[in-house]
């Protein structure tokens, strides 16, 4: 953003000097020796003798004519560095500029450097400015000038209207005050009128801003609405287009992410970059406190270099708070039906001088989920007969707290940060994978003992520092610890009327008993190095390895040799690449090309068909490519268009199981997806009937060999199955009233998605999905500066089958049926000086719609949840 503002400073005879107060440079020159020099000398026929110039006279005195200054006509803003807005950095540049007849910028030196990148970023836009030519008389002339650029990071949205009239995801753009204006003293012996300086302000985008706009295939969804409402990280980013996240429960239990029709881990997850399983979060990102992430990046199908992954399907990056400023505190709690309740604590501090900076964070969840479903209950002859039950062993408790310490700004290290994290989670089950259903009725027999825990430690080092002021360094190594259990020692059979019924036989999943646990080590890498080989250009390099190590043993197992999980199991990964990346055409157009090399190294031992246990010792490797492209048509359209050749490497758990419920095969292959897309997107159009935006997009994606989850009677492996095609389209479209009293967003996605060597619709994943939110606010109701918003929000999924599309009659195959649920809130928020409060009560699925699992299991009806957030 490129602000002109007036500022009071000296003209001096012959020589035009346009200065911001404080910055000012006098020149002067003998008037006589003025006259005299040729138009188009400008500045440079000024000898600089200011003890000795006279003053310069007023018109019509008979003096020298009168001077008018240039004035800008054609700006161009300048980029924010990169490096400089990553580490939280502002400043402002002074720059001589030369400008000659014609009005164009010659010469542009630096007078007062900032560093950081930014005077070469404010000279290279400088560079590109035009001027009417300063004129002195009837003729133009040369001239020299002072100028200021002001690199400011954007200030955050006002709390009291907060997100008002703007869709999920996006950012309210904030002015950015440019330092006052004072009056200047006029150099010895200068007199006359007084000119206008041009002093410019740039407001670098904020990074949400900056990847909407940026070649890359992502969505972002910032949380300032979401943090203030009941709803959790799951339901949040269920919220955007080609996502659906389904729950197998209430709070805690597993949940089914898709992305495009692809789902599981061929979508990877990060927290602030690291894998989020090796960030302290293992339970999944459905459950991570909404709270603790400021933003969520969706990447489709073609994700960046600078994660160092291997995602066949696309990535989701959970970001928490960035900031390393100034002091901050912020705590939420909630409680609602079923047993909930969620707590969420947060601050930091920064000592400017010394460049010390420390953060802290933790959660507490609790949760009964005690619902009520509708299930086949049998009597004592084993008729069945329709009843309603409560779940009564379905509880979860989750927590977990991480600190961060270390220092920023330093000549040394823009930032050097080490982080300790732990996070403990425990849920008891209340069903095993395979769950029989009749008529929308649970049929089986649920689980009244069996739990699972996992608990997560460890620790990370960043380091960040701009080198030779074209390069960059990003590194983080940091060490994972989890230990994961999983005991099914249950001597009975329960009913949904939780009554224990004695039997001769341990364990209530599988056909033994279970006392597992399971140990891993993990240790990890990212290295990325960033090169400006000339303005618009840039190139990166990244390197992420990765190291697995793990063992275990079940208890019950009386034999150490015969337990298949006290074998070492030891896993290499790592992924290598490069990138480049060019904005020619002034920024209009953006394209990231990149290439990726794929590693990994399996060991371990495993119990062949004989009995005897072998030696495994396999390594794999592949290459990836692709493109990133984005023409910009005007201020408010573009469009994007990417392709990868992506790969996916085994996971451990895929590998060497769970420790649970899924067991090992260590001779998984990769999978291969080629993904495409393109779309179009009106970011924000101003019409006198409110704001618009638009966006549709269409992908396609072209897998092979996908791993998939085959479950077997009491256990589940993972196996290399298949081929497919998912093709389809995405939009999103939203309107906001002039005043931003009410908005209203909406979106669709339809996919297909089918098995490439049957053509059927691969089952269990709905295929046509959407969803409204509409908020009216109303500000300023009892105090000032404050704001009550009532929020409704509408979810809909067709009806899609549970099992194979193209086998037995349609009325026989079992199907989840459509489902429409809403959502109403209403927040009352309140800004105070420095702190903001805000209380929501919400309540979920209104109606009392039966919703359903990816496994059909019925999910909770209608819940009520009450939140109070508070920042400081």
């Amino acid at each position: 953003m490129i602000r002109l503002r007036p500022l009071r400073c000296a003209a001096l005879a012959g020589t035009l000097i346009l200065a911001p107060c404080g910055a000012l440079l006098a020149f002067a020159a003998d008037a006589r020796a003025s006259d005299e020099a040729p138009a188009d000398e400008g500045v440079e026929g000024a000898a600089p003798q200011a003890e000795t110039a006279p003053a310069a006279r007023a018109p019509g005195d008979g003096a020298a004519p009168a001077v008018r200054p240039p004035e800008l006509t054609g700006a161009v803003e300048a980029a924010y560095p990169q490096a400089a807005r990553e580490a939280g950095l502002e400043g402002s540049v002074v720059l001589r500029l030369t400008i000659d007849a014609e009005g164009r910028v010659t010469g542009a030196e630096v007078a007062e450097p900032a560093g950081h990148g930014f005077d070469e970023a404010a000279r290279e836009a400088a560079l590109r400015f035009r001027f009417t030519p300063a004129r002195r008389g009837d003729r133009s002339v040369a001239s020299r000038i002072l100028y200021r650029h002001d690199f400011r990071l954007p200030a955050p949205p006002p709390a009291a209207v907060p997100g008002a009239g703007m869709p999920a995801g996006r950012a309210v753009p904030a002015a950015v005050p440019v330092a006052g204006a004072a009056e200047a003293a006029p150099a010895v012996g200068a007199a006359g009128p007084a000119l206008p300086a041009i002093e410019v302000s740039v407001r670098g985008a904020s990074e949400a801003e900056r990847l909407r706009t940026s070649a890359q295939a992502v969505q972002v969804i910032e949380t300032v609405e979401a943090r203030r409402q009941a709803a959790d990280l799951g339901e949040v980013l269920s919220r955007a287009e080609g996502v659906s996240v389904r729950r197998l429960g209430g709070l805690g239990s597993d949940a089914r992410f898709s992305l495009n029709g692809l789902t599981d881990d061929r979508i990877r997850f990060f927290l602030d970059g690291v894998p989020l399983d090796l960030a302290g979060h293992s339970f999944g990102v459905a459950n991570v406190p909404v709270n603790l992430v400021e933003r969520a990046e969706i990447y489709r199908g073609v994700v960046p270099l600078r994660f160092g992954s291997d995602a066949l399907g696309g990535a989701v990056n959970l970001v928490t708070d960035q900031d390393t400023r100034g002091a901050g505190a912020a705590a939420s709690y909630q409680v609602g039906s079923f047993g909930t309740y969620r707590l969420t604590l947060g601050a930091r501090h920064a000592h400017a001088p010394s460049g010390l900076f420390a953060r802290a964070s933790g959660f507490v969840d609790r949760a009964r989920n005690d619902y009520p479903i509708d299930v086949m209950a049998f009597d004592e002859s084993g008729r069945p007969s329709p009843a309603r039950a409560r779940r009564f062993h379905d509880g979860y408790v989750a927590a977990g707290g991480a600190a961060e310490v270390g220092v920023t700004r330093r000549p040394w290290a823009d930032r050097l940060l080490v982080r300790a994290f732990f996070t403990s989670h425990d849920k008891e089950l209340q069903h095993g994978p395979l769950v029989t259903m009749l008529d929308g009725r649970v049929t089986s027999p649920p689980f009244g003992e069996a739990t699972f825990g996992r608990q997560t430690g460890g620790a990370l080092l960043r380091y960040a520092q701009p080198f030779f002021g074209r390069a960059r360094l990003d590194a983080l190594a940091g060490y994972s610890y989890a230990r994961t259990t999983f005991v099914d020692m249950a001597t009975c059979t329960y009913d949904w009327s939780d009554r224990c019924k004695e039997r001769p036989y341990r364990g209530e999943v599988g056909e033994d008993a279970n006392d597992q646990q399971v140990r891993q080590h993990t240790a990890f890498a990212r290295v990325n190095a960033a090169w400006h080989p000339a303005t618009d250009h840039l190139l990166r390099f990244g390197l992420s390895p990765t190291h697995v190590t793990r063992t275990g043993r079940n208890l019950v197992v009386a034999e150490r040799e015969k337990d298949p999980l006290t074998a070492e199991r030891d896993l290499w990964s790592g992924v290598a690449g490069v990138e480049y990346e060019a904005r020619p055409l002034d920024g209009r157009l953006a394209n990231i090309a990149f290439a990726k090399l794929y590693l990994q190294s399996v060991r371990t031992r495993e119990h062949l068909p004989s009995g005897r246990i072998g030696d495994v010792d396999r390594a794999t490797h592949r290459v990836g490519a692709g493109d990133s492209l984005r023409f910009r048509f005007t201020d408010a359209i573009y469009a994007k268009a990417s392709y990868e050749v992506a790969t996916r490497l085994p996971t451990p758990e895929e590998l060497f199981g769970d420790g649970g419920l899924v067991v090992s095969n260590v001779h998984l292959e990769p999978e291969a997806s080629h993904n495409v897309n393109v779309g179009v997107t009106l970011e924000r159009a101003e019409t006198p009937v409110g704001q618009l935006r638009f966006n549709v997009n269409g992908f396609g994606r072209f897998t092979e060999d996908l791993i998939t989850l085959q479950r077997f009677l009491g256990y589940s492996a993972y196996g290399n199955t298949l081929s497919a095609r998912s093709v389809g389209f995405e939009s999103t479209a939203g309107w906001t009233s002039p005043g931003d009293w009410l908005s209203v967003d909406g979106h669709v996605t339809w996919q297909d998605f089918r098995d490439g060597s049957t053509d059927v619709r691969i089952q269990n994943l709905p295929y046509l999905f959407g969803g409204v939110a509409a908020r009216a606010q109303w500000p300023e109701i009892a105090a000032r500066r404050d704001v009550l918003s009532l929020t409704w929000i509408t979810d809909y999924v067709h009806a899609f089958f549970v099992g194979p599309e193209g086998r037995g009659a349609a009325r026989s195959k079992a199907e989840i049926p459509s489902q429409l649920l809403h959502t109403l809130a209403l927040t009352y928020l309140v800004e105070r000086g420095g702190w903001t409060v805000s209380s929501t009560v919400e309540v979920q699925n209104l109606t009392d719609e039966k919703a359903f699992s990816f496994h059909g299991i019925q999910r909770p009806g209608r819940a009520a949840y009450a939140k109070l957030a508070l920042s400081l």
